[in-house]
């Protein structure tokens, strides 16, 4: 009986070690592998062999991974080259998988992690390896395409819309308010700020403007819209994802600072307090508050969807059953099948459609002005943000396990 590895890669989610106990659950139950293997910190630690055996650990250890927030196996932004580039790290890798009797490699990642899992495979079929290379989806960005959402994206939006609750209830209590800016994560996409449109008081939505980046961010017609607003209600809720652009394509962000990650990628942020300044300098009012929510929307465990979390879980279960299936180079999706009642099914798509592909929210569920979300969002988001999970506790504080630290 062989092994098989699963590592985690690029940015965490509060879910994501879910689909790590999917797995190994699956494997308990169907017997598929001898051990079950986790890689330290992604596709660059298991190159420096930093592994470990997660067929080990106890029911209550998994129970307790399974509801810790962040990568629980560690991370990396770590770029592939092609084969034809650089033929050693390929060769080394498959030679830590064949010292450790290991026939199937899982990687849960979004967009470069499908990358690695389309070269890897696409390496082990040319060269007849017998070594099978799985995805399975994550990201809070909720970009991949042909899936209907990924896991950590419905706890994000979760988080998302519990915080602008809050944060509009605390806005809300002068008789002489300002306005609020409220700050997501997207680099290229607005899921994650088009979410807020769940976010609803007296069955009235929160948030007077949403900004994504599949519109064109006009500053005039921003500054129109908010001082006709705070005219009108003497307050203004905002929504803005980190990613909107102008009408030539360059981030926002870019208007405060530039510098890249690893892959490339323009770093984004600061956008909530580049508005909060124009807002300012227009003269519209001197009470402008900005929060830029940052990472909290994807480790934020207390504010999860149970829901996510069984989706997590369940991707992972089915990813060991492609294996079972000898698949190669296929990542799990899941597809919607209704609504109401929710109902959604998994099934295997080519990791190499994923890999570098992005899914936009669609712009028929943006309004004319393009500054918030109609009902067809609202329809699409509710099902993902269900339910509370019950967390285990330690100290009156959630307690947790990870294994880099």
């Amino acid at each position: 009986m062989s092994n098989c590895i699963i590592a985690q890669s690029g940015g965490p989610t509060s879910v994501i070690n879910s689909s790590v106990v999917g797995l190994v659950k699956a494997n308990q139950e169907l017997k598929l592998y001898k051990n079950v293997y986790g890689g330290l910190n992604g596709i660059e630690g298991i190159l420096n062999k930093n592994i470990i055996n997660l067929s080990d650990l106890s029911e209550e250890d998994l129970r307790l991974f399974q509801y810790t927030p962040s990568s629980g196996l560690g991370s990396c932004r770590y770029k592939l080259k092609d084969s034809s580039e650089c033929i050693d790290e390929y060769s080394t890798l498959v030679s830590i998988l064949r010292e450790l009797d290991i026939d199937t490699f899982f990687y849960v990642g979004g967009n470069d992690s499908m990358d690695t899992v389309a070269k890897l495979s696409k390496y082990s079929k040319e060269n007849n390896l017998n070594i099978k290379f799985i995805g399975i989806p994550k990201t809070i960005d909720n970009d991949l395409k042909f899936t209907d959402h990924t896991p950590g994206f419905g706890s994000a939006a979760k988080f998302i819309c519990t915080t602008a609750l809050e944060c509009y209830l605390d806005s809300s209590v002068y008789t002489n308010n300002g306005i609020f800016i409220l700050e997501t994560m997207g680099r290229d996409t607005g899921w994650l700020a088009a979410s807020a449109t769940l976010a609803r008081i007296n069955g009235q939505p929160v948030a007077d403007f949403i900004y994504v980046p599949e519109v064109s961010f006009d500053r005039l017609k921003f500054l129109e819209d908010v001082r006709s607003k705070f005219e009108e209600n003497n307050k203004v809720f905002i929504v803005v994802s980190e990613g909107i652009k102008d009408e030539n394509g360059k981030f926002i962000s870019e208007f405060i600072c530039t510098s890249n990650d690893s892959f490339g990628h323009t770093q984004l942020g600061g956008v909530s307090e580049y508005l909060r300044n124009l807002i300012l300098d227009a003269g519209i009012t001197t009470r402008v508050k900005a929060l830029e929510l940052g990472i909290l929307q994807r480790c934020s465990m207390h504010s999860a969807a149970n829901i996510d979390i069984e989706e997590a879980y369940l991707s992972g279960y089915e990813a060991l059953k492609y294996a079972m299936d000898n698949l190669n180079g296929v990542m799990v999706s899941i597809e919607r099948i209704s609504d109401t009642p929710y109902k959604t099914k998994f099934s295997p798509i080519e990791a190499s459609k994923i890999a570098n592909n992005v899914k936009y929210l669609p712009t028929s569920w943006i309004n004319k002005e393009g500054n918030n979300l109609n009902d067809e969002a609202f329809n699409y988001f509710s099902p993902l943000i269900g339910d509370t999970p019950t967390l285990n506790f330690e100290n009156n504080l959630p307690k947790f396990k990870a294994f880099t630290i």
